[in-house]
């Protein structure tokens, strides 16, 4: 017996630095995107998501995320949202910058610039995607909620109110979007003093104990449990499990752009 239990705990063992190893593996090959050595040279450029907003008339909304600067990126994400009215020759993106606090009251931007650059050198993920007579009717709620955002003179990188707890704000505000974060938005579940809301995706439920932990349950993410910013998740819904580091894995996300809405699209 004695001989067995041995065998048994090797085995345990050899799985578990084999998950681990595999896990390391995606996670060194996801923050593979992570390359921008000095913030003051870090490239800033579009990466040809976004439709040129000169030449597509159509109003347009999309939500983007990318690693963020430096060791932080390691583990987590910014996110922003980008807006351009009907026949607007330009881009308008909201998102929390913190170190805007330093000269401002506001961690709040609201400025025009390409919504698809690179975040210091990180490529941009388009997360979500409206366009044409929904997305003109979205884009007065979401200034709005983004000039309503509760945390304007906060920003706490973990566990939040951060850029993430911004993001997450607007899209609760504006349920239209479908906004499915990922897991490594640390902060998207800080919902201040207020235990029990809505998703972040301002669909389904959340149970939130100020960002630290928290479970939702949403058609849009699924089921995601949140442990000290760590969160853990599926969604069967749209094929896809969702681990903290790596982020998420499986198809796809489902973004309604109208295939009619812009014919030939014009891309950057």
């Amino acid at each position: 017996m004695p001989g067995i239990n041995e065998n048994a705990r090797r085995r345990r063992r050899i799985v578990r630095l084999s998950v681990f190893a595999g896990v390391l593996a995606l996670a060194m090959a996801a923050l593979g995107r992570v390359s921008a050595v000095d913030w003051r040279t870090a490239s800033h450029e579009p990466v040809g998501i976004a439709p040129d907003a000169a030449l597509t008339p159509d109003a347009i909304v999309q939500v983007y995320s990318a690693r963020a600067f430096g060791w932080r990126g390691w583990f987590g994400v910014h996110t922003w949202i980008a807006v351009k009215p009907e026949n607007a020759q330009a881009y308008t993106v909201y998102e929390v910058i913190g170190w805007k606090l330093r000269a401002a009251d506001t961690a709040v931007a609201v400025h025009q610039r390409a919504p698809d650059a690179r975040w210091y050198g990180s490529e941009p993920e388009l997360i979500a995607d409206r366009r044409g007579p929904e997305a003109s009717l979205l884009i007065p709620r979401i200034d709005a909620a983004a000039r309503a955002y509760p945390w304007a003179s906060e920003y706490t990188m973990w566990p939040g109110p951060n850029s993430n707890t911004f993001t997450a704000w607007v899209a609760r505000a504006v349920p239209e979007l479908g906004v499915d974060l990922p897991p490594t938005a640390i902060g998207k579940d800080y919902s201040g003093s207020r235990m029990v809301g809505s998703a972040p995706s301002g669909r389904g439920l959340q149970l939130s104990l100020f960002g630290l932990a928290a479970l939702t349950a949403s058609g849009v993410e699924g089921l995601e449990v949140n442990l000290l910013g760590l969160t853990f998740g599926i969604q069967p819904l749209d094929p896809a499990i969702k681990l903290p580091i790596i982020g998420r894995i499986g198809a796809s996300r489902g973004m309604d752009a109208p295939a009619t809405t812009i014919p030939n699209e014009p891309t950057r």
